[in-house]
């Protein structure tokens, strides 16, 4: 397995194993020994799996109080991910980074807590599936407008399929304060 750090501390580009032949393929997508040498140690505690067509976008999301730590992969199809500093107090505050993740390449991102994250569907269907460090708390939940100036993120669709909630997000200073 190759590890990538990105420019954002702590947010790491997988890249597992894959074997292939004419049959197929095979590849391990978490072993918690390879994945702690990797730096990536706390307990994962639930799994998530999205469907969502061409030019979906479902994001920008955080938990404000119980933050999740997430594994993301693309089973099926291709995606645009996206991770977003949202620490004032951090150096990279209200950057980014953004990487295709697709049935292709296997790639996964991690993205620690305290992350916001979001992604863009590029193919006709994308299976998104997620390992999370933390439960999901509807009540703890906190977003940010995928489009917010502040942030500039360069989404390969000016005019994305959002989700009622998405599409009320507040902008970042708004979100974190």
């Amino acid at each position: 397995m190759k590890v990538i750090e990105t420019a954002l501390p702590g947010v790491l580009i997988i890249e597992p194993k894959v074997f292939g032949d004419a049959r197929g393929f095979f590849v391990e997508t978490f072993q918690v020994e390879r994945y702690r040498e990797a730096g990536i140690t706390l307990p994962f505690v639930q799994d998530n799996h999205s469907r969502s067509q061409r030019g979906v976008l479902r994001g920008l999301h955080f938990q404000k109080t119980k933050p999740q730590g997430k594994l993301v992969r693309v089973s099926r199809g291709a995606v645009y991910d996206v991770a977003v500093d949202i620490d004032p107090k951090s150096p990279t505050f209200a950057r980014y980074v953004g990487v295709e993740l697709n049935d292709d390449n296997h790639r996964q991102l991690w993205i620690p807590p305290g992350y916001a994250h979001g992604f863009c569907v590029l193919s006709e269907i994308a299976d998104f599936e997620y390992k999370c460090t933390e439960l999901y708390y509807p009540e703890d939940e906190g977003g940010v407008i995928w489009d917010d100036p502040a942030i500039g993120i360069n989404w390969p669709y000016k005019n994305p399929v959002l989700s009622k909630k998405d599409q009320s997000l507040p902008h970042l200073q708004s979100a974190i304060s």
